[in-house]
């Protein structure tokens, strides 16, 4: 997708109604968030929110959020976006160095940002597994549910971000018994902070764009998804194409209604490839499914979380968000940090 159609595609996004745009400035090494800038420029500033992230990217310093890098990205982010401030500013880790030593020094920073209207609210990346106990190593966001709720005492974020597609453990429609047994959701809605979900599509996966031959270069996220997976919810789509329709349209539309039916207070994110993408995701967010659509649906993507687990594969979506154009969320606003 070149430059222009990029910006089009957001422009198109806010038109039928997108509020929330998040973006990162690794996306690209900051062309994502310079397109972004582009339709800003043409916008009201009100009218939308940006979210943004930081410490992915530490250049030259020991650790990524030490003061002077935390200081940098964020200003290299605002000037790439052309804006005065960030609405979110969301921390892709929880890496603070050995024994946390460079957390204090995060808590400071981000506190002088927000006193100088740099970044209105914090948020931060839900670890991968929202469970009690040690975390598993080999991924700095891997932390366990204890210093997770630990970190959001110190930073008091006003936005998660998580993973959450139709091939996760559905949400817990109510508060769970005791903390320890609590999904991130439930998290998140007893410390008042809003939800906003990623990878709505898995990736495409439930867009049915993948047959089970597809093979995907080195180094692409997608790698992981191995053929009995790729087989699993091929097969498992076919009542859905059945029933709704076979294109990837279609199979998009039933996925985000999903998302929106499971999560109905979260900001859900998703990426596009065209202004023609983004009009047909919304043009199928217009037309409602049925009760009776919902219990299918729900039928349908139960068998598809069963047979992966028969194969190997882990219900929740891992893997992290995709580097690409910002992805356009529905309408909502991001609170801000009063």
């Amino acid at each position: 997708m070149d430059d222009d159609c990029a910006v089009d595609a957001l422009l198109r996004a806010r038109e039928e109604g997108a509020t929330v745009f998040d973006t990162s400035d690794v996306y690209g090494l900051g062309h994502s968030q310079r397109l972004l800038g582009r339709m800003l420029a043409q916008v009201p500033r009100e009218s939308v929110s940006i979210t943004s992230t930081v410490g992915a990217f530490r250049g030259t310093s020991v650790n990524a959020y030490s003061s002077l890098n935390l200081h940098g990205q964020v200003e290299q982010s605002l000037e790439n976006l052309g804006v005065e401030s960030l609405d979110v500013l969301t921390l892709h880790h929880t890496d603070f160095g050995p024994r946390d030593q460079y957390l204090q020094e995060a808590r400071e920073t981000l506190e002088a940002l927000r006193d100088l209207g740099r970044v209105k609210a914090l948020g931060m990346r839900a670890p991968n597994r929202l469970a009690a106990g040690t975390a598993a190593s080999g991924d700095r966001n891997q932390v366990s549910a204890a210093r997770f709720a630990l970190l959001v005492q110190q930073f008091s974020p006003k936005v998660i971000t998580t993973p959450f597609n139709p091939l996760s453990q559905p949400p817990e429609p109510e508060a769970a018994d005791s903390e320890e047994d609590e999904d991130i959701f439930s998290f998140a809605r007893r410390h008042g902070v809003v939800t906003m979900i990623t990878e709505p599509l898995s990736l495409g996966l439930l867009a049915g764009k993948y047959s089970p031959g597809t093979a995907f270069g080195p180094g692409d996220v997608r790698s992981r998804l191995t053929a009995p997976v790729l087989d699993a919810v091929h097969r498992g789509l076919q009542p859905l194409r059945d029933r709704f329709g076979p294109t990837p349209q279609d199979l998009a539309r039933v996925a985000l209604h999903y998302c929106l039916r499971r999560c109905p207070d979260s900001i859900v994110l998703t990426g596009f490839t065209s202004p023609q993408q983004v009009a047909l995701n919304y043009q199928g967010l217009k037309t409602a499914l049925s009760e009776p659509d919902y219990e299918f649906v729900d039928a349908a993507y139960a068998g598809i979380r069963t047979e992966l687990e028969e194969v190997g594969q882990p219900r929740s979506s891992e893997a992290a968000s995709v580097p690409c154009i910002p992805g356009a969320g529905q309408p909502a606003h991001v609170p801000e940090e009063r």
